[in-house]
């Protein structure tokens, strides 16, 4: 039985995929350099969107073999009527090159290499260096998250997992086993054969006897198929449970009456930043969002980024409901615990004060990193206490934000991956 196979798989749309990502990673830094300076040029709303990327020439020039100078060399020029053998020819006046143009100012005459990133791509080289401090596998989830490897291959499957090269090398062998024999008595018989013809007494009986048997074991080498269903092998995938980092992010924003307009987007310009970060690099990442001002509350994500309201400022009760928020539902021994905190640092009395003896006791024993950002000039009464904390405290960071242009390096600072140990 002829066995046929037909790959009707379907080819990317981007069939240059494979080249692209290798020149992605051959001129990272030409392109990370790029994302960095078209990020310092457009809002954080519009931070994930594509990018037109400009490569220096001289960057993706490529090695090449010339002749150098010396050595003889023989040239035929057409329609001379001039020159001799052995005469010099000055060079010609102007430019070594072939256009009719100006050359330009850098000498350079071509221009430099343009194409565009997808936002996938953008997105991928603006967090490729940032992760989450401190961050540590944590026991198996109740649920354990499972993902599937490879493991070896297997004769049963689907058919877009079915590995061709190892199919055909199956058959080939299984060909090869099973006519080994029958080609072996084919040779012999062949022989025989033509010795009886040879003969000069050739009996009939026998050539004829030896023909049939040659034509038996023929039709039984032609009954081999050429692809068996015994021959296939798929690529074969395992489940197997991993341990989840499970982590939890507390974003906390001073909605105060201190806190301008001004100061408030700046706020939420940070944290759109860090909630992109949070949503495209972790997939098991919790995100709480608090506002503040005499009274803190637990919102949605909506409501963090577009509710209007104002009063005086008690920043301890923020502390204070995230402190009852993780007791409640993010134990430490089973979470990686995180907070970044915007405010302008102005407080209501001695409450920073209690801010820093809630952090201190209560709150930074359960966390991994603790990110302040104070979105004001000068050293208000809560950065102050803050300070006092982050003499202390390895994992407790703070940094000023005074502009909008200092908020992307600034997240950057707060977030950047360590170097492996």
């Amino acid at each position: 039985m002829l066995q046929q196979i037909i790959d009707r798989r379907l080819a990317g749309k981007n069939k240059s995929i494979g080249n692209r990502e290798r020149f992605l990673k051959r001129y990272r830094e030409q392109i990370r350099d790029a994302v960095r300076r078209a990020v310092s040029e457009r809002s954080i709303r519009d931070i994930d969107k594509g990018e037109t990327v400009t490569v220096p020439r001289k960057d993706i020039s490529e090695p090449t073999f010339r002749h150098g100078p010396g050595g003889r060399r023989e040239y035929v020029v057409p329609g001379n009527r001039e020159y001799a053998r052995g005469d010099r020819i000055d060079r010609p006046a102007g430019g070594d090159g072939q256009g009719g143009g100006r050359a330009s100012r850098d000498g350079e005459g071509e221009d430099d290499f343009r194409f565009t990133l997808s936002r996938e791509e953008f997105m991928q080289v603006f967090f490729d260096d940032l992760a989450l401090p401190n961050l540590v596998r944590t026991q198996l989830a109740d649920t354990p998250e499972f993902r599937y490897r490879r493991a070896g291959f297997t004769g049963d499957g689907t058919p877009n997992n079915i590995h061709v090269l190892r199919s055909m090398r199956g058959a080939l062998g299984r060909r090869i086993a099973l006519g080994t024999v029958h080609r072996r008595r084919l040779a012999e018989l062949e022989a025989r054969l033509a010795d009886a013809r040879r003969a000069p007494q050739a009996l009939d009986n026998e050539i004829e006897a030896l023909e049939q048997e040659i034509d038996a074991l023929r039709r039984r080498l032609r009954a081999i198929p050429y692809l068996d269903p015994i021959d296939l092998r798929y690529r074969n995938r395992v489940r197997v449970p991993e341990p989840v980092s499970k982590a939890v992010m507390f974003c906390v924003m001073d909605v105060s009456g201190s806190m301008d307009e001004a100061r408030k987007d700046i706020a939420k310009r940070f944290f759109i930043l860090l909630y992109l970060f949070l949503t495209r690099h972790y997939e098991k990442t919790d995100i709480v969002f608090i506002r503040h001002h005499t009274q803190a509350d637990e919102v949605g994500e909506n409501d963090f980024f577009h509710a209007t309201e104002s009063g005086g400022t008690v920043v301890s009760s923020a502390l204070t409901l995230m402190h009852e928020i993780i007791q409640a539902r993010y134990p430490s021994r089973e979470w990686n615990i995180y907070c970044a905190q915007a405010s302008d640092g102005d407080n209501w009395g001695q409450d920073s004060a209690k801010c820093r003896e809630l952090l201190s006791a209560e709150i930074l024993p359960l966390l991994r990193y603790f990110a302040y950002v104070q979105v004001a000039e000068g050293e208000q009464s809560l950065w102050e206490e803050y300070a006092r904390v982050a003499a202390q405290c390895p994992h407790f960071a703070m940094r000023m934000i005074t502009g909008v242009t200092d908020i992307y390096p600034v997240f950057r600072e707060l977030f950047r991956k360590e170097a492996p140990a």
